[in-house]
């Protein structure tokens, strides 16, 4: 009897090993896909960007200073900055009109949904629905200039260039800022409006002093995830511009695939690392603003 008392201690710690052996084997897949999808890549492009013919040189790094890789980066941080400012502002005042729905209503759960499809909708597909839309022979291109002689196109192909370019983004950023702020608008309880009204505050007051401080985190961190969104985007942008390569992202394909220059493909993962290093910035920037915000409307 003593010995059996003994060994159920001794068991239920078998049973807790078990469950804990078990419970690693079940994030074996992720840590596969992170490995395979995100770790590997980096390493090749850190350390193509500091190979070269010779062994381990800085050349390729140093040609980051080069005046068209420069305007590149400085064209997809402006494009970025100009789509995740729009899709931000629009995307946050649809949140709210979201919020002031019923929780359960079906407009809610049909807006959602929506905006959880757009977000994803990218790439050629994105851009070939822009192309058939208000492209230069686009039905509502020909149907303006049929109907009211108007030429959207007049001023120049703006579509094609970074104007063109901050209208497309702005299509799956907008969604992308609904599902993002959506939660930080939910967690604002109305107690605290009321208790704004009783205590002789205006609808201003409870913005500018209440509401507008707690969601003020929420809202940069939304904004830098769009920017990271937006600066990290290839495909749509590939897809529109069929000559030069005024973004960042079309350079690393033109250093990679150029029959024209070659030797380039190490030039390309150092610019693929500085796109790297942009986004880890923006990204360690958007985890501390959603640590304060989880931490005030928890």
């Amino acid at each position: 009897m003593a010995e059996i008392v003994a060994d159920v201690p001794q068991r239920a710690t078998t049973r807790s090993r078990l469950r804990g052996v078990t419970a690693l084997l079940g994030t074996v897949p992720f840590f596969a896909y992170v490995t395979i999808f995100l770790v590997i890549p980096t390493l090749v492009v850190v350390i193509g960007a500091f190979a070269g013919s010779g062994g381990v040189t800085l050349e390729n790094v140093k040609a980051l200073g080069s005046s068209y890789i420069l305007e590149a980066f400085g064209r997809s941080i402006a494009l970025s900055l100009l789509s995740a400012l729009i899709g931000a502002v629009l995307g946050a005042l649809l949140a709210y009109a979201l919020v002031t729905a019923k929780p359960d209503g079906i407009l809610r759960r049909v807006v959602t949904a929506a905006a959880g499809v757009l977000a994803q909708f990218g790439g050629v597909t994105l851009a070939f629905a822009f192309l058939a839309t208000i492209g230069l022979s686009g039905f509502l291109t020909v149907w303006l200039r049929d109907t009211f002689d108007v030429d959207i196109f007049s001023g120049g192909v703006w579509l094609f260039e970074l104007p063109g370019l901050t209208l497309v983004y702005t299509y799956f950023q907008i969604p992308l800022m609904v599902i993002v702020f959506l939660p930080a608008l939910d967690g604002i309880r109305p107690q605290w409006r009321e208790a704004t009204e009783s205590l002789g505050g205006t609808t201003w007051q409870y913005w500018t002093r209440v509401a507008g401080p707690l969601l003020a985190p929420a809202f940069l961190g939304s904004f830098l995830l769009l920017f990271a969104n937006s600066f990290s985007a290839y495909a749509t942008a590939a897809a529109l511009v069929s000559q030069g390569s005024p973004l960042i992202p079309l350079q690393i394909r033109g250093a990679l695939t150029s029959e024209v220059l070659l030797g380039q493909q190490n030039v390309g993962k150092a610019m693929a690392l500085g796109m790297v290093v942009v986004v880890s910035v923006v990204m360690a920037l958007y985890t501390l603003l959603q640590k304060r915000t989880s931490k005030w409307l928890g």
